[in-house]
């Protein structure tokens, strides 16, 4: 894992959604890489300017304030742009869905997650692309199974009807982040068991006959990803079955598949790729 000092011109996103949910720890957060480094501060209203932020960087090291789809968002988005590989990513994480970023090492507090966009260094982390150029940095899991995390903020408040504004702008850009995606956090039963063809690197792990109750694929494992594939037991538990490998490819009848916060599908094949570090995220030192 190679380790590179970080540029002290900084371009601080701050998603919408960080700004509704937490906006002192965003005032925070601002104030703390203000002082220490030569900022330009993005306030998009929406993905669309996101994006653009982004696109428009320059030389400028992207730190984006927000939660874990806020830190996909950008991943993916940098990927689209084939940029990974020239900038690390920083996260100061705010709001209320930050299980990935804890998993990562990312520090929780607003201070301590500043302080680290400053004085840590870049590590390379491998990544999972997909056929469709879709990503996975954290875990992918089949079925898209919903997600335990709350639903997220939106970008602008709820209107006296209860209905979200700027809901359709969310699904614009969970489009652009997955193949035919279904809705983020979307409940989807789990109908099951199911039968897929699961091949690792050529290898054939389990064949059509053979019903399963999920398949889960986790990058960075031995410069590759842990496969593990839970057959369906009758009577008697049957262990998992896991392998590492570069290359996985999954197929059979219409199935949907959750790439960390996104649900894509339904598809009948998708082939996902081993990308070793691929993607730079400034974390602590040590």
């Amino acid at each position: 894992m190679t380790e590179v000092a970080p540029s002290d011109q900084l371009l601080v996103v701050i998603d919408p959604v960080a700004r509704h949910s937490d906006g002192e720890s965003v005032r925070i957060a601002k104030d703390v890489l203000s002082a220490g480094a030569a900022t330009k501060v993005c306030l998009p209203d929406g993905p669309e300017e996101f994006a653009r932020a982004l696109a428009r960087r320059g030389s400028r090291r992207p730190v984006v304030v927000g939660d874990d789809r806020a830190l996909l968002r950008a991943v993916s988005l940098l990927h689209r742009q084939r940029a990974l590989g020239a900038c690390a990513v920083s996260l100061v994480p705010v709001g209320g869905v930050l299980s990935l970023a804890r998993s990562l090492g990312v520090p929780m507090g607003a201070v301590a997650a500043a302080r680290a966009v400053l004085d840590g260094v870049e590590r390379r982390m491998d990544l999972l692309v997909d056929d469709s150029d879709g990503v996975v940095v954290g875990a992918l899991r089949i079925p898209s199974l919903p997600s335990p995390s709350p639903a997220p903020v939106p970008f602008s408040g709820e209107g006296s009807d209860g209905r979200l504004p700027w809901l359709r702008t969310c699904q614009s850009l969970v489009r652009t982040l997955a193949s035919r995606p279904g809705r983020v956090g979307a409940s989807v039963a789990a109908p099951g068991p199911f039968r897929l063809r699961v091949e690792v690197d050529g290898v054939l792990l389990v064949d059509l006959d053979q019903p399963v109750e999920a398949v889960s694929v986790t990058p960075g494992v031995l410069g590759g990803a842990e496969v593990e594939v839970r057959p369906v037991s009758v009577g008697a538990a049957v262990a998992p079955l896991r392998v590492v490998g570069r290359r996985v490819t999954v197929s059979g009848a219409d199935f949907r598949y959750r790439a960390d916060a996104v649900v894509g599908g339904p598809v009948r094949t998708r082939t996902w790729v081993v990308r070793e570090g691929a993607w730079g995220l400034t974390l602590p030192v040590g």
